[in-house]
């Protein structure tokens, strides 16, 4: 079926769940591009951010089962699912105060697509699949499974706020053929802008109520706040970090440096690295670069006078800014389809045609966005790194030594690495 799903090209482009080759960073990459893009071309932009009650619970079989049929799933593939869906029994089993297990009776499901299967997951997104179809004609869908999200940008304000209530109330009738709803309570709107400024707001109004403004909400793990600035998110993820530090401070009297290590990775690494490509170059990351090097200095058992640097390069750790490069750069060459080169853009023979071709803006804040910085950061690697974007195992090798021997702080010290004589031994 999945086959089927692929080479068909059933599900829609806007969806980024459980599918291969896309993930929770290209999600919110399209999401982010398209609010900097937006507002960049001086632009209303806001964003509808809206969640579903169980979604997983509430699929209908019957419209389940017609859909299927719709996308070429007939016959015994699609009785085959029905007996899968149908005839499914369900209990519900607790502990009470003596820990004794205590059961339900069986109830028979009578909706819902099965959580934990392989072919759950599946099965929900062909429900929701007609979805982005119902609002594309006048918003940007930016879904990942039931976690969505619609994007609407005008020149005008007027016609921004109208195309906002008609958006929502199309969406809303959609879920509602589907037998899906809406949870009003944990809808948010916000409108973005590029300056902490006060601003005419629009608002949304369905059936009497008021979709809730917000200045910041939480999408797919990351905290967005309507400049981009990303300094909850980074509070939130000092907090976090703090904790594995002072864990790392706790375990260091009974663990070897190896085994320290290994926790920093599982604990501390998945902290800084998650979304690193979208506030790692916002002036509010260098708290986090502080707590980084603190738990380095923990570590290695040194005290806090002691530079890092040396420190980075003995753990084989990199420090803030050269993960964010490395991580940036695997995205990049993941996803060369967003980006063009020289070559692209003119037929010149320069020495520079094979490199990305930088998009026009006029905005600081896209500059610091991802699709420019992935650009102006590949385009500074050495050659040999950049003739290995093909090979993206050997691409990721090469340029984590690169940037081990380099041991970056700022992106400043990484576009002058020509003049480190370690690095231009090996890569001039």
């Amino acid at each position: 079926m999945n086959k089927h799903i692929i080479s068909n090209k059933i599900l829609a482009n806007e969806q980024y769940g459980f599918r291969s080759n896309t993930s929770t960073e290209t999600a919110i990459y399209q999401l982010i591009n398209k609010i900097l893009k937006a507002l960049d071309n001086k632009e209303w932009v806001g964003g509808i951010f809206y969640d579903l009650s169980k979604a997983f619970d509430y699929v209908d079989h019957d419209i389940l089962l017609g859909k299927l049929k719709l996308y070429g799933i007939t016959g015994t593939a699609n009785k085959l699912i029905e007996s899968y869906l149908t005839n499914r029994y369900q209990r519900l089993k607790i502990k009470d105060n003596q820990s004794v297990n205590c059961y339900s009776e069986w109830d028979k499901v009578k909706q819902g697509v099965p959580q934990g299967s392989v072919l759950g997951p599946l099965l929900f997104l062909l429900y929701i699949n007609d979805q982005p179809k119902s609002v594309n004609d006048i918003s940007s869908p930016i879904l990942f499974a039931d976690d969505t999200n619609l994007i609407c940008m005008q020149k005008n304000f007027y016609k921004f706020n109208d195309e906002l209530e008609l958006v929502f109330q199309k969406i809303n009738r959609c879920l509602q053929a589907n037998l899906l709803t809406l949870n009003f309570n944990k809808t948010n709107l916000i409108q973005f802008t590029s300056k902490n400024i006060e601003t005419t707001q629009a608002h949304i109004k369905y059936r009497g109520n008021y979709i809730q403004n917000t200045n910041k909400t939480t999408l797919l793990g990351l905290i967005v706040d309507k400049t981009l600035s990303w300094q909850s998110h980074l509070d939130k993820l000092s907090s976090k970090l703090s904790s594995a530090s002072y864990m790392i401070r706790t375990l260091k009297l009974i663990l070897t440096i190896k085994n320290l290590k290994v926790i920093y990775y599982s604990y501390a690494h998945s902290i800084i690295s998650y979304g690193l490509i979208f506030w790692g170059n916002s002036s509010h990351s260098n708290m986090i670069f502080k707590i980084q090097k603190g738990i380095i200095r923990i570590i290695a058992n040194s005290n806090y006078r002691t530079s890092c640097r040396d420190l980075f390069k003995k753990l084989n750790i990199l420090p803030l800014q050269s993960q964010y490069i490395l991580s940036l750069a695997m995205f990049v060459v993941g996803n060369f389809e967003e980006f063009s080169t020289n070559n692209d853009i003119h037929s010149f023979n320069t020495r520079q045609k094979s490199h990305l071709h930088p998009p026009s803006t006029r905005m600081t804040k896209f500059q610091k966005g991802v699709h420019y910085m992935g650009v102006k950061i590949f385009n500074k690697f050495p050659p040999k790194i950049q003739h290995l974007s093909n090979n993206k195992k050997q691409f990721h090798k090469t340029l984590k030594n690169f940037l081990f021997l380099g041991s970056f702080y700022t992106q400043e010290e990484f576009y002058n690495w020509s003049s480190i004589s370690e690095l231009r031994a090996v890569y001039l």
